[in-house]
């Protein structure tokens, strides 16, 4: 399995007791979808590795304890903290409406209302305070805030996006 093929879940932070069991940070809203899975991709090195759960409960409401096929040691535990979850993107919830994930609308057509074809989506920069869409027009690259009060519409069919942004905001790019 390629990390292309999959969505990042969370990452192992600790050992739960002495005989082999986790704890991961989802990172996720909604961590309850992810209690029962039956098994996992562990990154290690550049690998994917797929884990078979014995059994898995939330712990704290946002932690997945996990007890993993074949680590029953602490010492088999420990080489996994720190490691990175992943599952396949087709076991990512289906949105609707509005609600999209960062990956789907790479390669999308913007469109403003006022502004009219903007360009298009070439990724989705979330490391800033604010996650920013990164639009290609010609040899420009736009910055358009994610902010819901600028979504109109998301258009799965036509693989559009059409944004209402503050006067101005585009021009300051061309």
């Amino acid at each position: 399995m390629r990390k292309e093929d999959c969505f990042y879940l969370g990452k192992i932070v600790k050992k739960y007791g002495f005989k082999g069991e986790l704890l991961a940070k989802l990172d996720t809203d909604e961590p309850e979808l992810y209690k029962n899975l039956e098994s996992v991709f562990i990154a290690i090195g550049d690998d994917l590795v797929p884990f078979f759960i014995e059994k898995s409960s939330l712990h704290k409401s946002t932690l997945l304890r996990m007890r993993i096929e074949d680590v029953d040691t602490e010492a088999e535990a420990d080489a996994l903290i720190k490691s990175e979850l992943f599952l396949p993107l087709d076991m990512l919830p289906k949105l609707s409406g509005n609600q999209f994930y960062f990956h789907e609308i790479i390669g999308y057509k913007m469109i403003d209302v006022e502004f009219g074809e903007v360009g298009e989506i070439t990724a989705v920069n979330d490391s800033t305070a604010q996650a920013l869409f990164e639009v290609q027009r010609d040899d420009k690259q736009i910055l358009i805030p994610m902010n819901d009060e600028f979504m109109v519409r998301l258009d799965r069919t036509k693989k559009e996006i059409v944004v209402q942004t503050p006067g101005g905001l585009i021009e300051l790019y061309l």
